[in-house]
């Protein structure tokens, strides 16, 4: 039996955490079919996706984070300043969000949202709860929801007579 010794560290090492997150990424991309055919090609590049919203004065009313990868829109934060909310921005940055994924020829999007947030918000604009995390953390649940936002492309189909 061979005998090894392992150093276990915890951190925050930006140079580290790097090298760790590219050695997950190659390594799960090359156990993936799917990840391995998106190797190097525009969908498997995740890119950052902000928008905000500034009032008459210049001052941030509201905004979202979120980013795009493969086909998929991840939206991370929506926030509307208390003092605007009532006034619809929290649908426009949602809109706006949806119509500039499917510029990156996204087809669907997700979000996670805690119960005393915004589940009904989101259901209001199709929204669909696919999984519930109760108690996390601890006396809240969250939701994991998703919307199609536009059809996938159209696969040519031929006969089979090939007219």
């Amino acid at each position: 039996m061979v005998s090894r010794m392992f150093r276990i560290e915890t951190g925050d090492d930006k140079d580290r955490r790097d090298l760790l997150r590219r050695q997950l990424l190659d390594t799960n991309t090359a156990a993936s079919p799917v990840l391995r055919a998106l190797r190097g090609t525009p969908g498997e590049r995740e890119l950052p996706l902000h928008i905000w919203v500034l009032d008459e004065d210049g001052a941030l009313a509201g905004g979202l984070v979120g980013h795009t990868w493969t086909t998929w829109l991840h939206i991370t934060y929506l926030w509307v300043d208390a003092r605007h909310r009532g006034a619809g921005l929290g649908t426009r940055l949602l809109t706006e969000a949806e119509r500039a994924a499917t510029e990156r020829g996204c087809t669907a999007a997700r979000l996670e949202t805690w119960d005393f947030q915004a589940p009904d918000f989101y259901r209001k604009h199709g929204y669909e709860v696919v999984c519930v995390i109760p108690d996390y953390p601890p006396g809240i649940t969250e939701y994991t929801m998703t919307k199609r936002i536009s059809a996938p492309p159209a696969v040519e189909s031929r006969s089979p007579s090939g007219v």
